[in-house]
């Protein structure tokens, strides 16, 4: 695999084109927050735009040159560009990564189309609006504060930042790109490794029906699969066969994992019966996940998450990051504090963030952002845009665990009410039914009502409480079946005892406070060296527990008056890196011998290329 710079990663770096260009920078913006802009027709007038935002920081943020946090429903925005001639055949293309949250675009003046989802990308073939002239694009984007059924994730809703929430993200967060594509093109590209049929489906939609597609395979310098099919549909599904996966002891030096993150470089061709031919450059590692027998399991053996809570959240740039270098310190701070994984927290995570992951080797538990009551309206609203979460990154091979729905966030009524129970119940077997491969937890947390992995959240302040719940296995299913660490059930219905069981937050630890500082924190401590004692403390006592196969610490960094990060709003390290790198590394109980940790692990660290 090519290691790209980071500023040349594609928004969507798992489907590129060559003819892609960015679209972000200076735009003209207007706040609209009487909502007349649709009436006054503000898509077909350039004088209602009476400042400048840079793309694609949030109007709240610093980085955006507006740095407005008061709330504003309507937002728009305005910029011309020049498009690329196009040859007979092709078609451009205008992609959204992510716009919070009901979103318009018209181009040169002519509606091309809506979206509603903050956390999700859509595009649209904007060809037959082109002009000869510079093209111009308006976007209009709508986010409501006072609509609890709208999934926000941790977006306040109040006016200033309070607990564990924080500054709202409104309208453009993610990249505008456009890309020229041939008329019959490539729409999705999905991959899922079958280790044990020592093959890889390749799932996807074309934009015409008759086209020969073929899927060309190398690992490094070596062709590992070249394969054409005939496909007279547009959805299409074929196994694509990797027999160098066939030999079970050769197979080690392909399979992916965060100790050696391997990836196979994949080339897509579409040939249609006329017009100009399609080619899509993607990767997608050899992988698989699971759990069985009380643990999580990585290409079929026992493996120990050591994650992080990740929030992805930037002072200067809030949910957006503040440059795509950015993505990629995340992703190696993680590491070198001694986490093999992350937990995205309540928001759909950027796709080249999930692209060092996938490089760098970094797990990643995706989630997204929930709403905060339930009804009809919540549930169709966040059922669409899970939908379109997995569509976008089923593919990745660092994500390995699938939650959509967190400490029963727009189901406060879950244990009680049976119509909130089958809503997750249903998110669990929807999630199943697009993709089979990954474990899926319906509500991380507590009042947990189905799921592959008991992901429990647990602020107990010293390594002696944690070990009087998680100290052996009879404690831990006693802990399940009766205790309530966050005053709610953790379990409802019968607990499996084969079930995995993680402390999936735990931690929480922050300096006291000066006085009349706005905080939030689980538990405090008084500098580093108290830090360090605490955190030893605490982690030690999950890896001692046999009855726990992994854990995920609260949290990364600190985020705005929550601080409790291991490192600081600006990613420093609030103690020693080397210290505790020690402590997150330590062996666990739960592990198998060294041994067998030593085969898993075999293999070239790629992790500092």
């Amino acid at each position: 695999m090519i290691d790209a710079a980071p500023e040349q990663v594609c928004p969507r770096p798992q489907l590129v084109r060559q003819g892609w260009f960015d679209l972000c920078g200076q735009w003209d913006f207007a706040f609209d927050s009487d909502d007349r802009g649709r009436t006054d027709g503000w898509h077909a007038d350039p004088a209602a735009f009476d400042r400048r935002i840079t793309v694609p920081y949030p109007p709240e943020s610093e980085l955006s040159g507006v740095h407005d946090p008061g709330p504003h429903t309507v937002v728009w925005y305005r910029r011309e560009f020049e498009a690329p001639p196009l040859a007979p055949g092709f078609r451009l293309f205008l992609h959204f990564a992510a716009v919070d949250y009901r979103a318009s675009v018209w181009v040169n003046g002519i509606h091309v189309g809506d979206h509603t989802g903050g956390q999700t990308p859509f595009s649209f073939d904007v060809t037959e609006t082109l002009r000869a002239e510079a093209q111009s694009i308006v976007v209009s984007a709508e986010d409501r504060t006072d609509d609890a059924t709208q999934p926000r994730g941790k977006q306040d809703w109040r006016a200033d930042p309070h607990d564990i929430w924080y500054q709202r993200t409104t309208g453009i967060w993610q990249p505008v790109w456009a890309e020229v594509v041939p008329y019959v093109h490539l729409n999705e590209l999905h991959w899922t490794p079958d280790l044990v049929r020592a093959a890889v489906k390749c799932e996807g939609e074309l934009s015409g029906s008759a086209a020969n597609v073929r899927v060309v395979l190398r690992h490094e310098d070596e062709v590992l699969a070249d394969q054409s099919v005939r496909i007279d549909g547009r959805r299409f599904s074929f196994d694509v066969a990797v027999p160098a996966l066939r030999h079970g002891q050769d197979r080690m030096r392909l399979l992916w994992a965060p100790e050696h993150p391997r990836l196979v470089d994949a080339t897509v061709e579409v040939h249609p019966e006329r017009g100009p031919v399609d080619e899509v450059s993607s990767y997608l590692g050899l992988r698989d996940v699971g759990t069985a027998d009380g643990r999580f399991l990585l290409n079929h053996m026992p493996y120990f998450p050591r994650m992080a809570l990740e929030q992805g959240y930037w002072p200067q740039s809030h949910l957006a990051a503040p440059d795509v270098q950015a993505l990629r310190r995340e992703v190696e701070l993680a590491k070198e504090l001694g986490f093999n994984g992350v937990r995205v927290h309540q928001k759909v995570e950027d796709p080249r963030f999930l692209y060092w992951c996938d490089r760098l080797g970094l797990l990643v538990w995706g989630e997204t952002a929930n709403a905060y009551e339930f009804g009809p309206v919540a549930a169709e609203r966040l059922t669409r845009e899970w939908l379109e979460v997995l569509r976008r990154d089923r593919s990745h091979p660092c994500i390995v665990t699938w939650v959509p729905l967190n400490e029963s966030w727009g189901v406060p009524d879950l244990a009680l009410s049976p119509e909130q129970a089958d809503f997750a119940r249903s998110l669990y077997y929807l999630t199943k039914a697009i993709d089979p491969s990954r474990p899926v937890i319906a509500n991380d947390g507590w009042e947990i009502a189905e799921a592959d992995i008991y992901g429990l959240h647990d602020y107990a302040p010293t390594g002696s409480s944690l070990r009087s719940r998680y100290g052996s296995s009879d404690v831990a299913r006693h802990t399940l079946a009766a205790v309530r660490p966050g005053g709610r059930r953790l379990v409802l219905g019968e607990v499996d005892p084969g079930c995995p069981v993680m402390l999936t937050e735990f931690g929480g630890l922050t300096y006291v406070p000066a006085e009349g500082e706005k905080w939030f924190g689980y538990s405090t401590v008084a500098d580093a060296t108290a830090l360090v004692h605490r955190l030893d403390d605490l982690v030690s006592a999950v890896l001692e527990s046999p009855a726990l196969a992994g854990f995920c610490y609260t949290q990364l960094t600190d985020t705005e008056q929550e601080r409790n990060g291991l490192l600081t709003e600006d990613r420093v390290p609030k103690a020693d890196s080397t210290e505790i790198r020690a402590i997150l590394t330590k062996p666990a109980k739960a592990l198998p011998d060294d041994e067998l940790r030593a085969f898993r692990e075999a293999g070239p660290d790629q992790t500092k290329s």
